[in-house]
């Protein structure tokens, strides 16, 4: 699984329509509203590095409302929530 965290700058007048059209696309598994520099954070998650500019570039960038994107890949997953989520997709000690 590759993982990219996408920040996102979006027309201020139109911030949830930006993010809900944004958390529907195929490849984003979140969208959160955030403070600072940036409006939005999306998180990314495909099966092939390739993918990610399928939904980039190809698509997030796209939406009506977004101004500016900054992606960010994730090398390591550290989340202890993420890492037993992994080890328990179906997986059987009988297997």
């Amino acid at each position: 699984m590759v993982t990219a965290i996408v920040h996102i700058k979006a027309d201020v007048d139109r911030i949830p329509e930006v993010a809900q059209t944004i958390a529907e696309l195929d490849g984003v598994s979140e969208v959160y509203s955030i403070t600072g520099e940036f409006d939005l954070l999306a998180m990314v998650r495909v099966q092939r590095y390739e993918e990610i500019a399928e939904v980039v570039p190809g698509r997030l960038n796209k939406v009506p409302g977004v101004n500016h994107t900054e992606t960010h890949i994730a090398f390591r997953t550290y989340s202890r929530h993420d890492l037993e989520a992994a080890f328990s997709i179906g997986l059987d000690e009988s297997d």
